[in-house]
């Protein structure tokens, strides 16, 4: 069979696909930080370079931000769009990497061989698995299995504030029969998955305001206003005894989970216990009568994400301070309307307030949450594909996160997403010393081209 034929030579040529996958790491390609414009541009010039070599017509599409990068090719059969992203986050605490986090090395672990360095999983190695799995399609078969888009974004760690502006004025040009996303993981590191939740996401930001400057609290201790105390009973009033979330009206537009859904999550035997334990925890704090993946994966959310206020310096300042702060986050599911939230968490805050006080608020973004339609044929299809090359059963999983793209197909092109990716729990994604394991950028790479077998 043909398939076979390309999956032996995805194994033969891993070498050279990790190599490329290397050079691809070397560049800083950091998003957020402006002093490194330049490397962003390089990324960009590497994967349209790439992709031409290919035989794939593709060019860098300037953006006010990092430049996007969108290819094309073949002419029959569905029209699929592949989405990732060559930026990368910043790489502080330097002094944390064991090895510079641009000069990506293959190392051997307790685990098995890795790929280290900062991008490897969170979204390079990721998107190289499919460029790879088209490379082998094509020295194989000489020809394309159908229509294909690619969509790289240079934004993704710092905001996407150039993506739905592009996205608007390309609309045509980028819409498609379906939009595959390369930028989540496996379940529990071990089981293939295909994402159909995911969270959106409110940010807001608070600035209580007391005395007009900060006071010796000796002299004005208990006869003014302290915002740090106001501060901090507006954020013990966020959840009851029960760990829901007192804002008002904040379960309009939350869904219960369906009979079949609730079913397969609990087929997935998810160890709650070993999944806390290993961050120093062990009791479930979310709403008590959900299950702990309902927790992570289909209810609401909202933490407290930083606060400060006074002298947090060495030593002690018997200060009472003016103003106090606080960065609080709403994960959304099902249709919560995070500009309804974000007005009545604001009124809720205000009318708390006592005399003297005032607040102030900054949003830091605000964005709903998104579900895929897995009546479509091809979500079956991509999942048994999944499923010959695991060996394992795959599932459809809910993410506790936000990957606004999904919505924004959703929204702006009318596209299906399909978020397929081969992350492990321990990459360390945004963290010092990041990996992706050789067996997700092999494993990873034989799935596309399992993949797009079964879809054309």
């Amino acid at each position: 069979m043909s398939l076979d034929a390309i999956l032996a030579r995805i194994d033969d040529d891993l070498p050279a696909a990790t190599d490329r996958l290397l050079d691809l790491l070397r560049i800083p390609s950091i998003s957020t930080d402006p002093a490194f414009k330049a490397d962003c541009d390089n990324a960009a010039d590497w994967l349209v370079r790439e992709l031409n070599e290919m035989g794939i017509e593709a060019s860098k599409r300037p953006t006010p931000g990092h430049p996007m990068v969108v290819g094309h090719l073949g002419e029959t059969g569905p029209h699929l769009l592949f989405y990732g992203h060559y930026d990368v986050q910043p790489v502080d605490p330097l002094e944390l990497w064991d090895n510079d986090p641009f000069d990506p090395q293959v190392e051997d672990t307790a685990k098995g061989k890795v790929i280290r360095g900062r991008g490897s999983s969170d979204d390079k190695g990721q998107l190289m698995t499919f460029v790879e799995a088209l490379r082998a399609w094509k020295a194989i078969k000489g020809d394309w299995p159908c229509k294909i888009t690619f969509f790289f974004e240079g934004e993704e760690e710092s905001g996407s504030p150039s993506l739905v502006p592009f996205m608007k004025e390309h609309a045509d040009e980028l819409k498609t029969d379906i939009a595959l996303i390369c930028d989540t993981g496996l379940f529990e590191s071990k089981t293939p998955a295909i994402v159909t939740m995911l969270r959106g996401l409110l940010g807001e930001e608070l600035t209580i305001t007391a005395p007009s400057l900060d006071l010796h609290s000796g002299m004005y201790g208990g006869i003014a206003m302290n915002p740090i105390r106001v501060l901090s009973r507006i954020i013990a009033s966020l959840h009851d005894e029960k760990g829901r979330i007192t804002v008002p009206g904040f379960y309009d537009g939350v869904p219960e989970l369906s009979d079949e859904l609730e079913a397969q999550w609990q087929g997935l035997s998810f160890d709650h216990q070993t999944f806390l334990e290993d961050v120093g925890l062990s009791h479930p704090a979310g709403e008590q009568n959900r299950t702990p993946l309902e927790m992570i994966w289909s209810r609401p959310t909202c933490e407290v994400n930083g606060i400060w206020g006074g002298y947090t310096g060495d030593g002690f300042k018997t200060v009472l301070p003016s103003k106090a702060h606080a960065k609080i986050s709403f994960r959304l599911v099902g249709t919560q309307d995070p500009f309804a939230i974000r007005e009545n968490f604001r009124k809720m805050v205000t009318d708390m307030l006592p005399p003297d006080c005032e607040v102030s608020f900054g949003d830091h973004g605000a964005g709903g949450a998104s579900s895929a339609d897995v009546s479509d044929p091809m979500f079956e299809a991509a999942r048994k594909a999944l499923t010959d090359e695991w060996h394992t059963p795959a599932a459809y999983i809910g993410s506790g996160g936000s990957i606004p793209i999904a919505g924004h197909f959703q929204e702006i092109l009318g596209t299906e997403p399909m978020l397929i990716g081969f992350g492990k729990d321990d990459d360390a994604l945004h963290s010092p010393n990041e990996k992706y394991d050789m067996e997700s950028f092999h494993k990873g790479i034989r799935s596309w081209a399992r993949i797009l077998d079964a879809l054309t």
